[in-house]
C-alpha cells in the first residue's frame, strides 16, 4: 500500500513532501510536541533531517515535548548535534542524558499523566509544531497513530501547525486499536467513565483541523524498540517473592495490575503464567513481551495502555499475529492511562522499581548517588500516589555487591514512606503497611537488606536512637556518608 491509500482526505495529498521540505516548518526558539512514548510511534524521518540542517550549519535550538522516552532518531540524533534547549518530560537516551547532566539541556522532570494539562496551561511554553507518526489520516482529518499515543492529541489540538509522518511500515491492522479521549481542563472537566480496563469512551483517531496540516512525510523507518536482557536470577527471583505474597495477600482474584517498564517488571509478568491467576486485566503504561505470552496463554481479559513497548522479537511477534493482540490491547493517551482518578477507582496493583530505598521505605528512581539523572519519574508518581497496593521492586545489591541498594537515606526522593506499601527485592518482601517509621527499620533490613549490609545498616539506627532519637531518626551527614563512601572507594561495604 503506498502513501495515498492512506490519506484518506484527497486534498491533502498537495501536502505531501519530504522530510527536509517539512522540517524546514522547524525554527530556531521554537517549542515542538512529537509522538512517542518508550521507542515505539516516534517521528524519524523528520527529526533526521532537522537533525541535518544543524549539522550543515544552520543554528537551531528548540524544546522538545513527548509523551516519555523515543527512538534514537529523535532524542539522540538531535542531542548528537545540541539541538535540544529543553526537553520535557522523560527519556532514556545516552546522549540526552548526558546533555542534561552536563547543563546543556535544561529538563524538567514531570509526572507523565500531567504533562499534556500543563503544556495546555502554558506551563511549558506555546507549541509551534507537532510532529506525528501516523498509520493514516481520516477524511475529517482525523489522524490514526501507530505503536503509540501518548501526549500526541493533545500536541495536535494545541499546535499551530502540525506535521504528519504516515509510516507505511506501520501496519494498517492497528486501526482500531486506540480509544482517544482528550479531557476537558478544570474547571469544566467530567468523570471519566471506566470502571473496568476492557472500556473505550473515546475516538479510534486523534482529531485534527485539516487546515493545522502543512506537510505530509512519507516515511518507511521501522521502531527501533530496545532488546530485553535475558531473564538473571535476581529479576526472578524478586518476581517470585512478589507473586508469593499476593496469592496470600490478594487471594483468588487480583485487581487491575500496573506494571513500569524493563526487565524487572517483564519478569513480574512472566511469573504470572505460572501463578494460579487467570481473568487477568491490566491497567498500565507500556506493553511488554511477556504481556503477549499473557494473551496466548488465555489468562487475560484486557490490557490497557499507552505504548507498545516490545523487544524487536517482541515487535514482530505483535505484527504477525496483530489481529488476535489488537482484539486485547487498547491504547489511550497518557493523561487516560495514567489517571489518577482511574487509577484509584480501579484500586490497581501498582508495580514499580527504584534505584535505591532507604530503611524508613522512601524510594529514589530517578538520581544516581542523588545528583546525575538517570531517565525520569515517568508514571511511577501516577500510580504510586493512587494504587490501591503500592510495590516498589529493586535489587538489594548493585555493581556487583558494592552498593547496597537499602540505604539508611536515600539521595534523592521521588517516592515517600508515605504512598508505598510493599518494598520487594530479591532477599524478600517488606509490608510496610500501617507501621510507624521505626517498625519499619526491621523490617527493611531483615526482610530486604542483602546479609552483608544489615550490621553496618543495624549500627546507622542504632546510633541515630541514640544521638538524635525522635519519630525518624536519622544521622544526615552519615547516611549520605554511604554514596560519598562508594564514591571514594568504589564500595559502600563498612
Amino acid at each position: 500500500m503506498n502513501i495515498e491509500d492512506r490519506i484518506l482526505n484527497k486534498t491533502l495529498l498537495s501536502k505531501v513532501t519530504t522530510a527536509e521540505e517539512a522540517a524546514k516548518y522547524i525554527k530556531d526558539g521554537m517549542n515542538v510536541g512529537c509522538s512517542g512514548f518508550t521507542p515505539c510511534g516516534y517521528p524519524k524521518a523528520v527529526p533526521l533531517a532537522l537533525a541535518d540542517r544543524v549539522k550543515n550549519g544552520e543554528k537551531i535550538r528548540i524544546g522538545l515535548l513527548t509523551g516519555a522516552s523515543v527512538g534514537r532518531e529523535l532524542d539522540e540524533a538531535l542531542a548528537g548535534v545540541n539541538a535540544v534547549s529543553r526537553r520535557y518530560p522523560y527519556q532514556t537516551g545516552k546522549l540526552i542524558s548526558k546533555r542534561i547532566n552536563d547543563g546543556d539541556t535544561m529538563y524538567q522532570d514531570i509526572h507523565l499523566s500531567q504533562v499534556a494539562q500543563q503544556q495546555r496551561y502554558g506551563f511549558l511554553g506555546h507549541l509551534d509544531v507537532a510532529v506525528v507518526e501516523a498509520v493514516a489520516i481520516m477524511g475529517n482529518g482525523g489522524i490514526i497513530p501507530s505503536t503509540s499515543v501518548g501526549n500526541t492529541p493533545s500536541f495536535i489540538q494545541e499546535a499551530d501547525k502540525v506535521i504528519v509522518e504516515v509510516n507505511t511500515s506501520q501496519p494498517m491492522e492497528l486501526i482500531g486499536m486506540h480509544d482517544i479521549l482528550i479531557p476537558k481542563d478544570p474547571p469544566y472537566r467530567q468523570p471519566i467513565l471506566i470502571t473496568d480496563p476492557s472500556q473505550r469512551i473515546g475516538t479510534s483517531y486523534m482529531p485534527c483541523d485539516p487546515s493545522k496540516i502543512v506537510a505530509i512525510v512519507p516515511c518507511d523507518i521501522t521502531d527501533k524498540t530496545r532488546p530485553l536482557a535475558p531473564l538473571d536470577e535476581t529479576s526472578k527471583k524478586m518476581a517470585a517473592n512478589l507473586l508469593d505474597f499476593l496469592e496470600v495477600d490478594q487471594g483468588d482474584t487480583l485487581p487491575p495490575l500496573q506494571s513500569g517498564v524493563g526487565n524487572v517488571a517483564n519478569a513480574v509478568m512472566a511469573g504470572l503464567l505460572d501463578s494460579k491467576y487467570t481473568n487477568i486485566n491490566m491497567w498500565t503504561e507500556v506493553i511488554q513481551d511477556a504481556m503477549f505470552d499473557l494473551i496466548d496463554s488465555g489468562k487475560v481479559n484486557a490490557i490497557s495502555g499507552t505504548s507498545l513497548t516490545p523487544s524487536p522479537e517482541g515487535l514482530e511477534r505483535f505484527y504477525k499475529d496483530i489481529k488476535k493482540y489488537r482484539e486485547k490491547i487498547i491504547l489511550r493517551p497518557q493523561e487516560i492511562s495514567n489517571n489518577p482518578e482511574i487509577a484509584r477507582r480501579l484500586g490497581v496493583v501498582a508495580m514499580n522499581t527504584a534505584l535505591e530505598v532507604d530503611i524508613y521505605g522512601n524510594s529514589n528512581s530517578t538520581h544516581m548517588f542523588g545528583t546525575r539523572m538517570i531517565n525520569g519519574i515517568g508514571g511511577s508518581g501516577d500510580f504510586s500516589r493512587n494504587g490501591g497496593l503500592v510495590v516498589m521492586l529493586t535489587p538489594s545489591i548493585a555493581r556487583d555487591g558494592k552498593v547496597s541498594c537499602v540505604v539508611p537515606h536515600v539521595s534523592h526522593v521521588d517516592h515517600t514512606e508515605h504512598e508505598i506499601h510493599i518494598i520487594v527485592t530479591e532477599q524478600g518482601v517488606g509490608d510496610l503497611r500501617g507501621l510507624d517509621p521505626r517498625e519499619k527499620v526491621k523490617v527493611m533490613i531483615e526482610n530486604c537488606a542483602h546479609p552483608d549490609y544489615r550490621p553496618a545498616l543495624w549500627d546507622y539506627y542504632n546510633r541515630g536512637r541514640k544521638e538524635v532519637g525522635g519519630h525518624i531518626p536519622i544521622l544526615l551527614g552519615e547516611a549520605f556518608s554511604w554514596h560519598v563512601r562508594f564514591l571514594e572507594t568504589g564500595t559502600m561495604k563498612s
